[in-house]
């Protein structure tokens, strides 16, 4: 190998390009000799993936099994909430009070809530004989224990110039009915009994009474239509399977009947699905347990392993037709196999930082996982199963057998006495190209389209203008999109759509928004109630809430009897003795933890309850309040924390803005390193980089346009669109750096003549194999067919219109080719010239 040095070029680049090149070369030489084996060995690369699928496949079967804990899977592991929500019940434990809705708060345990709406123009207090028929209806089951709170009613409206804010109407009003589990695996399932008898007594109510409508949760709802999604979906991913069959089938398939692969194309399909139910077999012998959250894993399986399939067709398409085919299926392999092991390699390592520990979030850890699993297995059953299949083909085409019927074509003499019907089935191009053809693949109808219509226009002159234009306009929506990116904390996003949880917390948000959550207020210290300090800062953290609070009760009671306690012993012996002695405060008993020490009593901790006053964004004004009350707890003299059942969730928001970037940027940080060593022209990896930034920036943003918040399954689908961009910029990008023609203009053309093929089959197959989700009745599938579909569309747009325009303007420059290429044709002029005057008499020979 022999290197000249240009001007400038130093001795440590010239090093590293050697290198580099040594690698690459070493790669390809790898694959060669893994591609001649395959194709010695066809029939045992066959059989093993298929034993291992049949295998794994049965244990899918007999070991399936859902996840029925959803706050495990969608709110983070390790949240500050948890954490309080653990202080809270070890001081107020659940079993302290039997009647009391507030003594559940730190958790939402079994429950049944019911809203009732009245008609428009109604008013819900005036059908109070209807709510009291229900009402004693839920009593009358078993263990039924009901709470009511003031602000539950909805749609108020105050009678005019009231002092005391009295209701004039409601629209709606809403109960609560708690059930006592105390942990008890049997209370438990009998509380799971209760909430289905309570969902179907709300079914006949409302047959019963017509002129209301009654909504129902109960707290196995948001599980059930969680699960729902998966149901819902069977149906339509199968739809989505042979749509992909289907295109794939028929975009491998020519005129031509010798070099046609519709076979292959299919079966290129069908090894992806093979390993997928493999790396599902895997996942639950392993103890893994199905979610909804799983339904995209074939999608993104899919869209990684049929690329690696098209690739590998149009690497076989490049090879010399007069080659044996073991030697073919070799050089496809040596062609396609290196950049297809840099992209999975990408894919295992993004997803890999997905399933590590320093994800929160075990949906996302949980999918990262089985995702990592399905990309090896993808790989492997590429290069042996599908290889294999290859191998055959070949083998087929080498014969010169019928790529459909596998029977002999028979000659061209035969051919012409027949009938027209005849010769279009069983014509091989003989008609149209010679068997010795350097290209005879040139007929597919896509790379047609591409070399003789496509690349012309993508190139001229005239069009580049309207295509930067056409960049601007993507990159401001894109930036505009990225500004407003929503928090996706909402669980109603990962729910059916039609499902009894949507329809309740569409009611629930449209009239119950006027107040937050109730927020437990914990005072977990030793504090001087008496103290007319400790009063006022008191007063100062619940401002701008609504409180329910024994404090303020308490000292109401003082005020009103004129009572002094001004010291500890008076203040601790009046509440205890009076106070909480009076049948209207002594549900307070259970929000005052006493101790005592000798014959002297102490409050140790306290609660109260807030309520603030919020707009229809409750969830984001949930999320700020408790951004704002959790610092006050470190800087204030009072020790308290503050929780609701929601925080948990809404602790998520944070994270799912964070996690996406903190992949991407890992993933770049390692594809540049990576690919450092396997690409000669380091400006590849500086053109990937530009092209996969756009494509997630412009993902993000307008999917944020597009109403799509930051959830579990957006977070997902980014990590997905960052090697999906990769996947399919790469070759083509590294093909147009290493090209030698005399013009970018020249080397774009033929970088999108030789991977523009696999890159549209892939793309095409992907975004129909979308469709289907758009008629599955759940949020869930809605944000996935949205992701993905803007991941396709945008990849599709950089690899056929962005990058092919932007790449005539800017480096790397082709001068220096186009001169050694000059350089070479003078000096063979030069020789040719010497030859002539050495012969005279034999120049019609030279």
């Amino acid at each position: 190998m022999c290197f000249l040095r240009r001007p400038g070029a130093s001795a440590g680049w010239i090093w590293w390009r050697m290198l580099r090149q040594v690698i690459h070369r070493g790669l390809q030489s790898f694959f060669y000799k893994l591609g001649l084996f395959v194709s010695r060995h066809p029939v045992f690369f066959l059989t093993v993936p298929a034993v291992l699928t049949i295998i794994f496949g049965f244990s899918l079967l007999n070991r399936f099994q859902p996840d029925t804990d959803l706050e495990s899977l969608v709110a983070p592991s390790h949240s500050l909430a948890k954490i309080e929500r653990s202080l809270a019940s070890s001081l107020f434990s659940l079993d302290q009070s039997k009647n009391q809705l507030y003594s559940d708060l730190h958790t939402p345990g079994r429950y049944g809530r019911v809203i009732l709406l009245s008609k428009p123009g109604g008013n819900i207090l005036h059908q109070a004989d209807v709510i009291l028929q229900i009402h004693r209806a839920v009593l009358e089951m078993k263990d039924g224990r009901s709470s009511f709170i003031g602000h539950q009613l909805g749609g108020v409206m105050e009678v005019p110039n009231s002092k005391d804010q009295r209701v004039k109407s409601a629209r709606a009003i809403q109960i609560t009915y708690y059930l006592q589990t105390y942990g008890s695996v049997t209370q438990d399932l009998i509380g799971e009994k209760w909430e289905s008898e309570f969902c179907k007594l709300m079914h006949k109510m409302q047959l019963d009474h017509q002129d209301l409508q009654l909504y129902s949760l109960a707290s196995f709802s948001l599980w059930k239509d969680f699960h729902q999604t998966s149901l819902l979906a069977r149906g339509k991913i199968l739809v989505s399977l042979l749509l992909i069959l289907l295109t794939a089938t028929l975009s491998s398939s020519m005129k031509d009947c010798l070099r046609s692969k519709p076979f292959l194309g299919l079966l290129g399909v069908l090894t992806i699905c093979i390993s997928s139910v493999t790396a599902a077999g895997i996942f639950f012998i392993t103890d893994g347990k199905y979610n909804s959250t799983l339904l995209g894993i074939p999608f993104f399986a899919m869209g990684h392993g049929t690329k690696g399939v098209f690739e590998l067709l149009s690497g076989w398409r490049r090879t010399r037709e007069n080659l044996p085919f073991k030697d073919r299926v070799a050089d496809a392999y040596s062609d396609v196999m290196v950049s297809y092991t840099m992209t999975s390699s990408l894919y295992f390592i993004a997803f890999g930082m997905g399933a590590s520990p320093f994800t929160n979030i075990e949906a996302v850890k949980v999918f990262c996982q089985n995702m990592c699993v399905s990309v090896l297995l993808n790989y492997f059953y590429i290069f042996s199963f599908f290889g294999s299949c290859l191998v055959f083909a070949g083998q087929l085409e080498q014969n010169r057998y019928h790529s459909i019927f596998c029977c002999k074509i028979p000659s061209a003499e035969y051919l012409d006495r027949k009938p027209v019907w005849f010769q279009t089935v069983m014509n091989d191009g003989h008609q149209h190209t010679s068997h010795h053809e350097a290209d005879p693949y040139q007929h597919h109808f896509i790379q047609h389209f591409l070399r003789e219509h496509y690349n012309e226009w993508i190139t001229n002159i005239y069009v580049k203008p309207f295509v930067v234009i056409l960049y601007l306009i993507y990159a401001s929506f894109s930036f505009m999109g990225c500004l407003q990116i929503n928090d996706g904390a909402n669980i109603i996003n990962l729910l059916a759509s039609e499902s009894p949880s949507v329809s309740y917390a569409l009611i629930q948000q449209k009239y119950f928004s006027n107040y937050s959550p109730v927020i437990g207020f914990y005072i977990y210290e030793p504090l001087e109630y008496w103290n007319g300090t400790v009063q006022e800062d008191l007063k100062t953290l619940s401002q701008g809430f609504n409180t329910v609070s024994w404090i303020e009760q308490y000292y109401q009671y003082l005020r009103v009897g004129n009572i002094s306690a001004t010291n500890k012993s008076d203040f601790i012996s009046i509440l205890q003795n009076s106070f909480l002695k009076k049948p209207e405060f002594q549900h307070f008993k259970n929000d005052i933890i006493f101790s005592k020490t000798g014959d002297e009593n102490n409050i140790i901790a306290s609660r109260l309850y807030l309520v603030a006053r919020t707009s229809e964004n409750t969830q984001r004004e949930a999320v700020e309040l408790l951004e704002k009350l959790r610092p006050l707890s470190l800087i204030q003299s009072i020790k308290f924390i503050v929780f609701n059942p929601t925080f948990v969730f809404m602790d998520h928001y944070g994270l799912s803005v964070t996690m996406p970037v903190l992949i991407s940027g890992f993933g770049i940080l390692l594809m540049l390193i990576l690919t450092f060593f396997l690409v000669i022209h380091p400006l590849g990896n500086f053109w990937l980089i530009l092209s996969v930034t756009s494509i997630e920036l412009g993902v993000l943003g307008l999917m944020t346009l597009w109403n799509v918040d930051m959830d579990c399954i957006s977070i997902l689908c980014l990590i997905y669109t960052l090697n999906f961009a990769i996947d399919h910029c790469a070759p083509l990008l590294y093909t147009f750096v290493l090209a030698t023609e005399h013009t970018r203009t020249q080397c774009i053309k033929n970088s999108l003549q030789e991977h523009g093929t696999a890159i549209l089959q892939n793309v095409s197959s992907f975004l129909i194999g979308l469709v289907p989700l758009l008629f599955v009745p759940s949020n869930l599938t809605f944000t996935l067919f949205k992701c993905l579909l803007l991941a396709g569309s945008c990849t599709l747009l950089h690899c056929f219109v962005i990058l092919p325009v932007f790449l005539t303007f800017f480096p790397p420059s082709k001068k220096h080719h186009k001169k050694k290429k000059r350089a070479k044709r003078k000096e063979r002029e030069e020789i040719e010239c010497i030859e002539i005057q050495e012969n005279p008499d034999h120049v019609t020979a030279v």
